[in-house]
């Protein structure tokens, strides 16, 4: 199904060059957030959003931004290896009776897209991607 979309990155891209936006929304015990990357000029703001469903809607609430390099960002999703996330379906594990889900787009190189989603189920690299995330928005990097 997404290998045929002409839209989508695939496994064959060996490499991302550019974005526009990056979204990974997770779902878990503590709640709904969301972390994007969006592309401004030579900079990349990353942002760290609470989700609240207020009067029949999802609310973001940032909770924090920071703003680095957008060669930064485009070695992380490189080093974290995210082109090959896409079409990644991580059916929840037999017998996990809870845990986190997560849902993952980006549109890259100038059209591509990579959508990933799964249930305590990640694509490899995915907690290296997510604490690097972290570390850009706590001052550590």
């Amino acid at each position: 199904m997404f290998g045929k979309n002409k839209d989508r990155i695939g496994h064959t891209q060996a490499k991302i060059e550019s974005f526009s936006t990056v979204t990974l929304r997770e779902s878990g015990m503590r709640g709904l957030t969301e972390y994007e990357i969006v592309m401004n000029g030579e900079n990349a703001e990353i942002s760290f959003y609470w989700i609240n469903y207020t009067q029949g809607k999802d609310c973001r609430e940032l909770d924090r931004r920071t703003v680095c390099g957008k060669e930064t960002v485009i070695r992380l999703l490189n080093d974290c290896n995210v082109p090959s996330w896409d079409g990644f379906v991580g059916n929840h594990p037999k017998w996990v009776l809870d845990g986190t889900s997560f849902t993952f787009n980006a549109s890259v190189n100038q059209g591509g897209k990579i959508y990933a989603h799964g249930s305590e189920n990640f694509p490899k690299h995915y907690r290296e991607f997510v604490n690097a995330l972290n570390n850009f928005l706590y001052g550590d990097f």
